[in-house]
């Protein structure tokens, strides 16, 4: 069996980053049209959720909320999460395969990555589902707190609404303050 890890929100402005680890526990569960969910709309992240949600896989997943981010780095902050949602794992797989170039150490554990693995191993994409789902959640669930910010909307990427929405009402208390929002806020 592989295990399959990604993550959400590693390039946000505000909030979580989020892992998400898969294994697909049988071949019915992988033969779904997992794709990387930078490539599905909202309606089609929820429909695969719904369907990994109910098939014979397991699935762990972690938050690192911004103020770690911010005590440690982002990247620290992503192995931390990859990190947990390993150490969480109710199986050992044969390996884990890790989107990106980094990874967390394991000395019992065969750990790889894959630079684009999103897109190329199905593991990873359902993992990328998982992480941008739960974390999207998370970001419209602070819309709701923090009005200000149209976090339903950007989930506290760096779009143009959002730094107009910087520059008008500066940074709130779940924006990362690692990113020098001031030199960010120049570029619009």
């Amino acid at each position: 069996m592989i295990a399959g890890i990604d993550e959400a929100g590693r390039g946000a402005l505000a909030g979580p980053v989020v892992a998400a680890c898969v294994i697909f526990l049988d071949q019915s569960s992988k033969n779904i049209n997992y794709i990387d969910s930078k490539q599905t709309t909202h309606k089609q992240r929820m429909q695969l959720y719904k369907q990994l949600k109910t098939s014979n896989t397991i699935i762990r997943w972690n938050s690192i909320n911004h103020r770690i981010i911010d005590q440690t780095n982002i990247l620290k902050a992503t192995m931390k999460a990859m990190t947990h949602c390993i150490q969480n794992l109710t199986i050992k797989p044969k390996k884990i395969i890790i989107d990106g170039n980094k990874k967390p150490i394991f000395n019992d554990l065969k750990i790889e990555t894959c630079i684009n693995g999103d897109a190329l191993i199905k593991e990873i994409s359902a993992a990328s589902i998982i992480a941008k789902v739960i974390r999207d959640s998370i970001m419209i669930k602070y819309s709701h707190y923090i009005p200000q910010f149209n976090f339903k909307k950007h989930k506290g990427y760096g779009t143009k609404e959002h730094y107009n929405e910087l520059a008008t009402h500066g940074p709130s208390k779940i924006h990362r303050r690692t990113f020098n929002l001031n030199t960010q806020l120049t570029l619009f």
